[in-house]
Formats: C-alpha cells, structure tokens, sequence
C-alpha cells in the first residue's frame, strides 16, 4: 500500500509539474523574466548602492524619476550631475579625454552629439529592448530612456477660439505675435520639430507662419511662463512642459495636433568606465521598462518610444513623427540658416 501511495504522489507530482511547464511555454518570453534585470544584476547592484547620472533633463524632473525608481529600489543612490546640453557634451569629452569620466549614465537630448562618443559606452541592452521602435535608437549601446513631444498650448482666457492644427497657426486671426516660438537653433526638440514642420506641413509653412509675426523665445520654460502671463496667447510646447503647468494649476489648455506630433528621442548609455556598472544597468533597465514608461507618460509628461506605451487622451500613436536620422544630421546647418532668415533671427 505504501508503495501504491508513493507511486500515486509522484504521479500527481509529475502532472504538476507538467502543467506548471506548459503555462511557462505559453508565456512571453518577457513575462517569465523580471522587467528589470536578473537577480544576480539586482543583487550585484545593491551592493554597489549608487551611481552618477549626468544628463541634459531637467533637475526637478528628474528628480521625481529617481523618487520613483527608489521606491521599487530603496537601497540605490542616484547622484545626478545635471548640465545644458552643450556644457555636458563638453564635459563628458574633457573627462573622458584625461580618463576621469565620473559617470556612470549619460543622459542627453541630442542623438548626433551622443553618437559621435559611442565608444565611450559598453554594450548594454535593457530587458524589454525588442519593445522599442528601431528608428528611435541611433545605436545598440544608446537607448531613449526619455522621449518628450511636441503639443500645442493656447491660454483659454485668452483665446476664444483656438487653433485646432499646426495649419492654423498660419491664419492671420492669430498674427500680430499672438503666437508665441521656441527658435529652431535652440536644441534638439525644436530643430525636430522645425524639421517636421518644413517636411510634412510643406515648404512654404515657415514663410507662411514667419507672416504672422510671432514672439521668439530661446528655450520652453519662459514660453510656457509668457502663456500662463498672458504675453502671448498660443504656443507650440513640448507636452513635458504643459503637462506641469496644468498640474500647477495655470491656465492652460493644449492639443496633438492632427497633423502629426514630432518626437525627440534622447540618447542614454553606460560608460565603459563605470564605476557602479550594474546599478547603472538598473536604473536605466527600470526608466525602460513598462513600468518606467508609463511613469514618465502619467507623472511627466513625456511621450515614449515603446511600441506598447499607453499614450494620453487624445495623441494618437500613429500620428508620432520622427525625423530619419541621417537628415537630423546632414540638413541641420543649412535648414537653420533659412529659418533664422525667414524669420529674422541672429543667434
């Protein structure tokens, strides 16, 4: 009989097992690993217990990401070393020039910048890589931890009857610098969207807008701050930028416009010199996971470049632009000539 019952429990035994088996092989390959890395990358990474990250975003926002990430990681340090844009390329350069690079991740808006250093970075490749759109990556080491897009913003006390499209913006009801303008030189996100405007919305656009005269700005912040002011009453803005002043309570509305949204994938690797590879693998493993990017869709407002990102009422995903990136590059000077010249600007 004991034998009987042993026979009988390792039967049942098997057929669990078995069935357990069968689950696993009807799951993603995805879903049967942890979204942030394997436990031996975990383990390794708390006991380093921090990394540097220089990036080119803004301080308070990335601030939150990091609160974020150390509420599912308590036990990792993010030391963020943040610079503009052209100061950090100039860092990291002069630093890894002299072999003191002090970072662990560099974070940055300009692909073509970041491109021209890819053998500073190693090999890396978060869990959920396949999930990506390939065009967003300029290279396997250099990831789009952080994808911002472009919006466009109106005061509603202002205006009575906003724009609806890009194309509106060219309507003479709004001249007379009721529009306000980041200028195409001032970063990657607006040469992104300078280009998208010339290639999709055509080549008289520039001219067209260039008629209603519209207020200049160097950068989004005191754009967004002249909108809540009432100095100008429409804006052209990145989403990140709107998305914070609405949560601040101003007086903003804003839209996708129908005729497509141009998006500015940033570029985000390790350094071949890290000092704390694996919480650096970490953190960037959970910025790109499902989870890391729908934190920056609903607490930053940021778009993203997976496939699978749930996206904000009303953008739709097919309408998402992105530039080819060898004519980010090789149309960039001279395009920028004729914007400054159609809309008589000097640098």
């Amino acid at each position: 009989m004991a034998r009987l019952e042993l026979a009988r429990q390792q039967a049942l035994g098997a057929l669990a097992l078995g069935a357990v088996a069968c689950v696993l092989a009807a799951m993603p390959a995805t879903a049967q690993q942890n979204p942030f890395g394997s436990p031996e990358l975990i383990q390794a990474a708390q006991k380093e217990g921090k990394l540097v990250l220089y990036t080119a975003n803004f301080a308070e926002v990335e601030q939150d990401t990091i609160k974020a990430f150390n509420k599912r990681f308590p036990a990792i340090k993010v030391e963020m070393v943040r610079a503009p844009g052209g100061q950090l390329i100039t860092r990291v350069k002069t630093e890894a020039a002299s072999g003191r690079l002090s970072a662990d991740i560099v974070d940055h808006s300009d692909r073509g910048l970041m491109k021209a250093l890819e053998d500073l970075f190693q090999d890396y490749r978060p869990p959920n890589g396949d999930d990506y759109l390939p065009n967003a990556l300029v290279s396997p080491k250099l990831w789009p931890r952080i994808t911002p897009g472009w919006s466009i913003a109106y005061n509603p006390a202002l205006v009575k009857n906003p724009p609806k499209s890009w194309q509106d913006l060219t309507k003479p009801e709004y001249g007379n610098g009721l529009i306000g303008h980041v200028t195409a030189p001032s970063g990657g996100t607006t040469w992104t969207r300078s280009m998208f405007e010339r290639q999709v919305l055509g080549e008289g656009y520039w001219a067209d807008l260039a008629k209603n005269k519209p207020q200049l700005y160097p950068s989004g912040a005191p754009l967004a701050d002249a909108l809540v002011r009432g100095e100008v009453s429409v804006a052209p803005l990145l989403y990140n930028i709107v998305h914070n002043k609405v949560k601040d309570g101003a007086p903003i509305d804003s839209f996708f416009p129908p005729e497509g949204v141009p998006i500015t994938p940033f570029a985000t690797g390790v350094a071949k010199t890290a000092q704390n590879p694996n919480a650096a693998k970490l953190y960037l493993n959970w910025c790109m996971s499902e989870e890391g990017q729908k934190f920056q869709v609903e607490e930053i407002g940021n778009l993203s470049s997976l496939k699978t990102a749930k996206f904000p009422k009303g953008l739709d995903p097919n309408k998402l632009w992105l530039p080819k990136f060898d004519e980010f590059e090789s149309l960039q000077k001279a395009w920028i000539e004729d914007w400054n010249k159609i809309f008589n600007y000097r640098q």
